[in-house]
């Protein structure tokens, strides 16, 4: 597995992908237990909600951080021939401070959809973004009221950033970091999936985005092209075949070139909670 060579690894079996640490080392023997449970319950809750990964090993590298006010001050994803993800970890964190942050959950999510060109991480970051509370929700670590909440309280954000970097929001994505236009693509993004989570459900109410994701892993994520300028609209129109729709392509083309930040209502937000917890618990009754 390139990147590994060298590398302290030491594996533990998680749901259906097996973890493959890289310096674990560098955490005393306290922390190793506390970060090893976290990361197996976090990887379960993920796949328990979103499916197995399209892969057999998950490469995660931890680094330690003494100064931070939040338990992961950062995470990212790692993408190579085996995507795996990176995390920041205060020193200080508690198993249960780190099971309620997001960030695991929204660097994992990542690895369900291809890496995506420049000028659509809106797409990218706004899924994850979306799935983070999705996961979040469907694993108990928060309510259903707790989801509103947060989900509107970034809405709000991306509305105040869509002020702070007018434009096309293909442009300013390709330009994100240097604008600082963070919460504008992160929340345009998530709000193009709730859109689609509300259409799905007009469409066919047994349809989320989760059973079209879970149905994605397994008949295309990994031939998907990444990296490519192609290739958010192929991983899209694996999404509307899947669904027998035009739902993603159709707002995929409007979302681009928005200049906006689209209005979802509370209700709406609400909605799509419940819609997924619904069908949810309706796939669980046809397997027993």
């Amino acid at each position: 597995m390139r990147g590994l060579i060298g590398a302290v690894l030491l594996c533990s079996q998680c749901w259906a992908t097996e973890v493959v640490y890289q310096d674990l080392h560098v955490l005393d023997g306290k922390q190793q237990a506390i970060v090893k449970s976290w990361l197996n319950q976090g990887l379960r809750t993920t796949e328990q909600t979103l499916g197995p990964l399209a892969q057999s090993h998950l490469p995660v590298k931890l680094q330690n951080v003494y100064l931070s006010s939040e338990p992961v001050p950062w995470g990212a994803v790692n993408r190579s021939e085996v995507d795996g993800i990176e995390l920041h970890i205060s020193y200080f964190a508690t198993q249960q401070q780190l099971i309620s942050d997001w960030t695991l959950y929204h660097e994992l999510a990542h690895l369900y959809h291809p890496l995506l060109d420049y000028p659509d991480f809106w797409l990218a970051e706004g899924l994850a973004t979306y799935l983070q509370n999705v996961i979040m929700l469907h694993g108990g670590v928060i309510t259903t009221d707790e989801y509103v909440q947060r989900i509107m309280a970034g809405l709000e954000r991306g509305r105040l950033g869509t002020w702070e970097t007018p434009g096309p929001l293909a442009r300013v994505s390709e330009d994100m970091w240097r604008l600082r236009a963070h919460a504008r693509v992160y929340w345009s993004g998530a709000a193009f999936f709730i859109e689609a989570e509300l259409a799905l459900r007009q469409k066919d109410p047994a349809l989320t985005l989760v059973s079209l994701l879970k149905r994605y892993q397994t008949c295309c994520r990994a031939q998907a092209p990444a990296g490519q300028p192609d290739s958010a609209k192929v991983f899209l129109s694996q999404l509307d075949r899947l669904s027998r729709s035009s739902i993603f392509s159709n707002l995929y083309h409007s979302y681009k070139l928005r200049q906006d930040f689209p209005r979802l209502s509370k209700q709406a937000v609400r909605l799509s909670g419940l819609h997924m917890m619904s069908a949810r618990h309706s796939e669980l009754l046809r397997q027993k």
